[in-house]
């Protein structure tokens, strides 16, 4: 999957809601009410990964959850990306 252009990543960030560029991924905090949920979610968005065969790094701080995506075989943000940003935010619906 080729690494997106700068026109085109901002292009498909305009389209997700809390998404931000920060050098060559794509990332976003989400926050619970709890450690607990804060745990699950990232239980969720593992099993999207391994269906997607494509996973984020994560940063758990009690009950906040940093996500950042890269696509590392392109050396930067390709859709693989951001359909994994999409399928991560549909969790929270």
């Amino acid at each position: 999957m080729p690494k997106l252009s700068d026109s085109e990543i901002e292009s498909q960030l305009d389209a997700l809601g809390g998404w931000a560029r920060q050098n060559e991924m794509l990332v976003k905090r989400y926050q619970f009410p709890s450690f607990p949920a804060a745990i699950a979610f990232v239980t969720h968005i593992g099993f999207l990964a391994e269906a997607a065969a494509h996973h984020p790094d994560l940063d758990i701080r009690y009950n906040k959850v940093n996500v950042a995506l890269t696509t590392h075989d392109a050396g930067g943000i390709s859709d693989k990306d951001f359909a994994l940003a999409i399928a991560i935010d549909e969790i929270m619906l």
